[in-house]
């Protein structure tokens, strides 16, 4: 079956988002499993379970390779304290902190119709972390300026704060 993956897609507002990914942790180097990843990095890729690694040590199964030294799990390497990151790839890893589950909850919960309808075609955390930390709308004041150049990749609950005019 082949799903409608357009951004109007809307779920029922009673099903809750999959928070748990249905690997154990540390299972990555296992070619058995399959994991999502970030995909665009040119150098960096966050995988579904939290780490991040080097391009060059992504597994054929899509996963980082945990035995890596350089590959680490749930980085915040690049964010501030407001969940704002100058590197997408930390962005996500560091959304995917199961500690982070609450925050993105009452974001949800609280989320405009428009941004819900965005959100709702989610079906778990890491597509949730994906969509979050991709820059949008938020994360730029008139129309053309990021309002954080070097933090523009946002997993919180508030976009980066304006800059002075």
């Amino acid at each position: 079956m082949v799903r409608d993956r357009t951004l109007l897609q809307v779920q029922e507002h009673e099903q809750p988002i999959m928070w748990k990914v249905k690997f154990s942790s540390g299972n990555s180097s296992q070619l058995s499993n399959q994991c999502r990843n970030s995909v665009q990095g040119k150098l960096l890729i966050t995988d579904e379970l939290g780490y991040i690694c080097e391009r060059k040590d992504l597994l054929v199964n899509g996963c980082c390779n945990v035995h890596v030294p350089s590959t680490k799990l749930y980085s915040c390497d690049s964010c501030l304290p407001n969940g704002c990151c100058s590197i997408y790839e930390f962005c996500v890893s560091c959304c995917l902190q199961p500690s982070k589950q609450h925050l993105l909850e009452r974001f949800l919960n609280r989320a405009a119709m428009a941004f819900q309808n965005l959100f709702m075609a989610v079906e778990d955390h890491f597509e949730l972390c994906l969509a979050k930390c991709r820059t949008s709308s938020q994360s730029v004041q008139h129309e053309n300026t990021y309002r954080d150049p070097t933090a523009k990749h946002c997993y919180g609950e508030y976009p980066p704060e304006l800059l002075p005019v």
